[in-house]
């Protein structure tokens, strides 16, 4: 289940959940619209009309093989009577539906599918829904962009990783050679053997040098730098297995750090993310 994600629709927040590759909005939230203090009564009175029980009896036929049609038939029989009441917990309870979901909780309340939430929204009113449907795509293009994005700096990594292991050692030495009298140092953190590594010097010697900075000293690396610094942080992992000495490994990192960067400063693939 993914986290809550919030949209905003005419003034009020709507929430959203992810089950599996379902998206869910909160028709608490949605009812706030009609009536903020009783959600409930405005849900239920919309799930009691036999508009909406055949519409999710159908969703819920067409998506769910579990459904329990005999119930379903009952409830739409006995929908449109003055004493006929349905709540979402006994539609659920009853015919074992799942595209309406009942939450407990800090972030809790009713929710439903999303064919089922727009058509909720049609019945509270046409501008509310069609200013949902709008924000619910915007949504859906961000979530879509970034997930491209993603992709593509993946895949330009791995075209990055492979030519580090192709591409001849260019003359330009970055970062510089540690002397033997630095690489004799015991750092007791970790991550400071990679900054001594990459950049030549610990984080709070970085500190001392920018005090006015913000950040630290990976704050402030560059795309070729992180790229360098992931790569290290592997390959450190892997000396540490081979029990070598924090000296020694250090003297290794150092001259990795020099060989990828010396690769990447003139990638074509990597200048084209910047």
């Amino acid at each position: 289940m993914a986290k809550n994600k919030k949209i905003e629709v005419i003034g009020r927040e709507i929430s959203l959940y992810s089950e599996k590759s379902d998206d869910y909005i909160s028709l608490t939230d949605m009812a706030r619209y009609r009536d903020s203090e009783r959600t409930n009564y405005i849900i239920q009175n919309w799930m009691r009309t036999r508009s909406a029980i055949e519409f999710f009896g159908l969703w819920e036929q067409m998506n769910n093989p579990d459904f329990k049609r005999i119930e379903f038939d009952a409830f739409k029989n006995e929908s449109g009577a003055n004493s006929f009441t349905l709540t979402p917990q006994k539609w659920i309870e009853s015919t074992n539906a799942i595209g309406i979901i009942s939450k407990s909780g800090r972030y809790g309340g009713t929710f439903a599918h999303r064919d089922i939430a727009f058509e909720f929204a049609t019945w509270i009113s046409a501008e509310f829904k069609f200013y949902l449907i709008k924000e619910f795509q915007r949504l859906k293009e961000d979530e879509n962009n970034r997930q491209k994005l993603d992709w593509n700096l993946q895949r330009t990594l791995a075209k990055v990783n492979y030519s580090i292991h192709t591409d001849a050692i260019k003359e330009r030495l970055i970062p510089e050679k540690l002397s033997p009298i630095q690489t004799s140092f015991v750092y007791a953190s970790e991550a400071d053997l990679l900054n001594m590594a990459l950049f030549g010097k610990t984080a709070a010697d970085w500190r001392a040098e920018n005090p006015d900075a913000k950040g630290n000293i990976r704050d402030q690396a560059t795309l070729e730098q992180l790229v360098v610094l992931s790569n290290l942080e592997s390959i450190n992992a892997v000396l540490i297995r081979q029990g070598l000495e924090q000296s020694e490994r250090l003297t290794q990192l150092n001259q990795i750090a020099i060989t990828q960067m010396t690769s990447l400063v003139d990638n074509a693939n990597l200048k084209k993310l910047k």
